[in-house]
């Protein structure tokens, strides 16, 4: 019996250490490659496409360990500096992208494949603009940042990895993602400085797990600045977020760590002064992993905790808000309607046909400030009411016309709302 149970431990063993996922850097070459068809740079970390077209986009590698380290300095050093050389001569606008469960920043991930894309589209849209409005377009450089997104290779046993990878993605986000974001903020802080003023803008986009490192990574710091915004009168001045804008899709984390600052935001009762959103959190009303595997998951790991029932009322009972903490502790963000502030459907035919030609790079934040719904491109964003009007921070729920499941984050609709957003909150 007992020379059976080594076997099978053996042979656990064996199923385990084969199927581990790699543990290693993937672009190890840091010095600046022009993909061609003839050579595809792929072990490079600073990638040109479709060099001196109106296309034209950098891609750059960030990799991080599990424990949040970065894996070489020296490849974020080259990154910063290929960025400091282009910004010398252009305005930069600058595309963070952190990947969720089961990718990582191996060549031939299909989350690089999409973010490539968005890119190239994007730097379509800013010639375009450019062209329009008479200024230099600025120089589109994406940083996509790689952790180990899996730890488990061997079929079937690959979704057991939730919770564990859920803990690692904790780890880059309290750890190396945030230097990294810090010093591209500063990178555009530095830029616009300048005089003439310079428009260089800073986005960052998270996934799943990665929404998850983005907001463990910046959620204080928005805090903390929303805090230290010196507001105008009747508290009507601008809040200042972290970079330009924050996109969260599909995240996987549960919406009692977004609760702080959705409470912070409700006891300011006016947001006239508000330029652009600040942080934008759409999740598919059809994403079931974050919908209930993540809920049932957190039945278990918040057994032992206690909770209560949080009830406020703010701005002369304009903002109401009963929270339950259970709830909120066991429920992913994007799921919890207490928290959620508005939907993203597609628009209908009529409201289609009269917008259709609409210039994505005209949508403002600040346009028709009483209304409830605005319309980017076919979609309409509607405000449901429960905050005050252009508060900075939203809560999407997304029709599954535009995002249908956990990992539809690089649909076409999806992706032209979200390019709308960049360049409306890029261009003020």
């Amino acid at each position: 019996m007992k020379s059976h149970n080594n076997f099978y431990l053996f042979l656990t063993a064996i199923i385990f250490i084969s199927g581990c996922a790699p543990d290693y850097i993937y672009r190890n070459d840091y010095h600046e490659c022009i993909s061609t068809l003839e050579n595809t740079c792929v072990e490079h970390s600073i990638q040109i496409y479709n060099k001196n077209k109106n296309s034209e986009y950098q891609l750059s590698f960030v990799e991080i360990d599990d424990q949040g380290q970065l894996r070489d300095r020296n490849q974020m050093k080259a990154l910063l500096d290929q960025i400091y050389k282009v910004a010398a001569f252009d305005n930069v606008l600058l595309n963070v992208f952190i990947h969720g469960w089961h990718h990582n920043a191996a060549p031939g991930d299909s989350n690089i494949d999409g973010f490539k894309e968005n890119l190239r589209k994007l730097s379509l849209i800013e010639h375009q603009y450019s062209q329009d409005n008479k200024y230099k377009p600025r120089k589109v450089i994406g940083i996509y940042v790689g952790w180990r997104g899996e730890s488990i290779d061997f079929p079937g046993l690959r979704y057991t990895t939730f919770w564990d990878r859920k803990s690692t993605a904790e780890d880059v986000g309290y750890l190396g993602i945030s230097e990294l974001l810090l010093k591209l903020e500063e990178v555009t802080n530095v830029k616009n400085t300048q005089p003439p003023k310079f428009r260089s803008r800073l986005v960052i986009i998270g996934h799943s797990f990665g929404g998850a490192v983005v907001y463990n990574a910046t959620s204080q710091i928005l805090a903390s600045r929303f805090i230290n915004s010196k507001p105008g009168k009747n508290f009507s001045g601008p809040v200042q977020g972290f970079g330009d804008l924050i996109v969260l899709l599909n995240p996987a984390f549960e919406a009692a760590q977004f609760s702080p600052l959705y409470d912070l935001a409700q006891a300011r009762c006016s947001y006239l002064g508000s330029k652009r959103p600040l942080l934008a959190i759409l999740t598919s009303e059809t994403d079931y992993a974050t919908k209930y595997a993540f809920s049932a998951g957190r039945i278990f790991s918040t057994f032992l905790e206690t909770h209560n029932t949080v009830e406020r009322e703010e701005c002369n009972g304009k903002h109401k808000l009963i929270l339950d903490e259970g709830e909120a502790d066991r429920t992913a963000v994007g799921h919890f309607k207490p928290l959620i502030t508005h939907t993203l459907t597609l628009a209908n035919a009529n409201e289609a046909n009269q917008k259709s030609n609409t210039d994505p790079s005209s949508m403002t934040w600040n346009q028709k400030q009483q209304e409830t719904s605005q319309q980017y491109g076919n979609m309409i964003l509607t405000h449901m009411e429960k905050t005050a009007m252009h508060n900075p921070y939203l809560n999407i729920q997304v029709s599954q016309e535009i995002m249908d499941g956990h990992n539809d984050i690089f649909g076409d609709n999806l992706m032209d709302f979200i390019r709308m957003l960049i360049i409306s909150s890029t261009n003020d």
